[in-house]
């Protein structure tokens, strides 16, 4: 590996154990076999559960049956192109691609954040990153790369920033100072949840003030994680991706650069906030004409944040002299993108093993039992969250889809709290917990191998057991404090949201 990464100790040991894993290439062909062999098995012994949602049986289906084998081919090009973080990967990189080619990062940063104290930069990467999920998923293809450079062009290592751009996104996934989508999409399922024993229901905002809280405790946990246990475990980065951006001062030709492109964007920010004002604008949600929850805008975030990119990256590039003629632009956006064929080639199979393995319904089989045991455990109180959290977080690792979770898990944990007195928001809470935690080391998780190869960038010889090792501690921590912070919530007796108690 081209850093001083210090292998001792038990994250040591996960890193060597987990960098002996094959490449995540064959990982997942490796798995894809096991899905076949496993619901072969479970198929022919009969093996089923009941769907809480719907109530009807879940069988295993058999992919290797005539039926299975005739998805896995009809279905294998739709996997790929329907894969929705290859779209996400390759769009941003078009952009960010060029704009850092020409320079206009390199630029950017030495004009913004040199000389900002390191934990005031750590402390903004996790605060961003963590409200990026007002985003949706578009924050985890955007905070880590440019976290990662930001680290690099400060002379710190740049998979430390890599790092804490995927913990603030991924493991505090749900938090935010703001409602998001997520606050939206869970509110309709804990509705229809608490509806099957007539209980009271939810507003959007009901986790708001419990949530404005995570933001800043995951922020700051990020950051003593960050600064006191990775950046002092991976040492000086010494790779090939080194950059001497001399000194600090700007170069008159560079200030002017950055000045037009400073003007050029700021000229199509007002453009599409002039696009965003009237009531019946297109970037507006068409039934509640909200700019933030399921609005056009928070949709075409990621075509929004290319166009930005591009104009920026060009405006700097034709004043440094850079870009000197159209042909340039898309050659430097090619250029962008064959440093991510490796990710293409990854792509395909992560496709194939996620479609195989929810056609099959083993994540479903396996979360429904997980849920039926913490039920029949008859816990309450304080041992009954902790082991709530403790499911959601494994089911977590079954089952990426946020929503598919909850829909799986709030049928049945939902009624079970209203009638120990507890109210839907508080099950919802605890569930919001468990789903964000272990997201940055589940093998599983569909953007794991995006932000191995993110890595990669800077050390060829990162794998996945780098990659757990550096987020082992963020997953822990997080889970510990975030659940701290829930429980003194809960004996202090605060409202979770506006209207929104704990108790029924």
């Amino acid at each position: 590996m081209k850093t001083n990464n210090k292998t001792g100790g038990f994250l040591g040991w996960v890193e060597r154990v987990g960098n002996k894993i094959p490449h995540p290439f064959m990982l997942f062909l490796f798995l894809l076999i096991i899905v076949g062999v496993a619901s072969f098995i479970l198929n022919s012994m009969g093996v089923t559960g009941i769907n809480p949602t719907t109530g009807e049986e879940i069988v295993v289906n058999n992919i290797l049956s005539g039926e299975g084998l005739t998805y896995a081919f009809t279905s294998m090009v739709s996997n790929f192109t329907g894969f929705a973080p290859l779209g996400l990967i390759l769009t941003m990189t078009l952009g960010l691609g060029l704009a850092e080619d020409v320079g206009f990062m390199g630029a950017f940063m030495k004009k913004t954040i040199l000389g900002a104290p390191t934990w005031a930069v750590t402390f903004m990467i996790f605060f961003i990153g963590v409200c990026g999920n007002i985003a949706s998923d578009a924050a985890i293809v955007i905070v880590p790369p440019l976290a990662g450079i930001i680290f690099l062009y400060l002379g710190r290592h740049p998979l430390a920033g890599i790092a804490a751009g995927y913990a603030g996104t991924t493991a505090g996934f749900s938090a935010n100072v703001l409602p998001a989508g997520t606050d939206a999409l869970l509110q309709g399922i804990t509705n229809e949840a608490t509806a099957i024993t007539n209980g009271p229901t939810i507003e959007l905002t009901a986790n708001w003030y419990f949530m404005i809280a995570s933001t800043f405790l995951i922020s700051i946990i990020g950051t003593f994680v960050s600064t006191r246990i990775v950046e002092p475990r991976l040492g000086k980065y010494e790779g090939s991706a080194v950059v001497d951006i001399g000194s600090s001062e700007l170069t008159e030709k560079e200030n002017k650069a950055l000045r037009n492109s400073g003007l050029a964007a700021l000229v199509y920010v007002l453009i599409v906030v002039a696009m965003c004002i009237p009531a019946n604008s297109f970037f507006r949600n068409p039934d509640t004409g909200s700019l933030l929850i399921g609005s056009t805008l928070m949709k075409s975030l990621i075509p929004l944040l290319l166009f930005l990119f591009l104009i920026t990256g060009i405006t700097y590039g034709k004043t440094m002299g850079v870009i000197t003629k159209a042909s340039d632009v898309p050659r430097l956006m090619t250029k962008a993108i064959a440093a991510m064929s490796s990710f293409i080639v990854l792509a395909f199979i992560i496709s194939q093993f996620i479609g195989w393995f929810n056609w099959t319904n083993l994540g479903l089989l396996i979360s429904v039992n997980l849920a039926d045991m913490t039920q029949a455990a008859n816990f309450v109180g304080i041992p009954l969250f902790i082991a709530y959290i403790l499911v959601c977080t494994i089911v977590n690792i079954f089952i990426g889809s946020g929503s598919a979770k909850w829909s799986l898990l709030a049928p049945i944990f939902v009624p079970m709290f209203n009638h120990l007195g507890y109210s839907p928001a508080w099950s919802q809470l605890l569930y919001r917990i468990g789903d964000s935690c272990t997201n940055v080391i589940s093998p599983l998780f569909h953007y794991l191998p995006i932000i191995l190869t993110f890595m990669q960038e800077y050390d060829e010889d990162a794998g996945i057991g780098t990659l757990i090792s550096l987020m082992l501690p963020y997953s822990l921590l997080f889970l510990i404090f975030w659940s701290l912070l829930a429980i003194v919530w809960y004996l202090i007796g605060l409202p979770l949201g506006p209207g929104a108690g704990i108790m029924i």
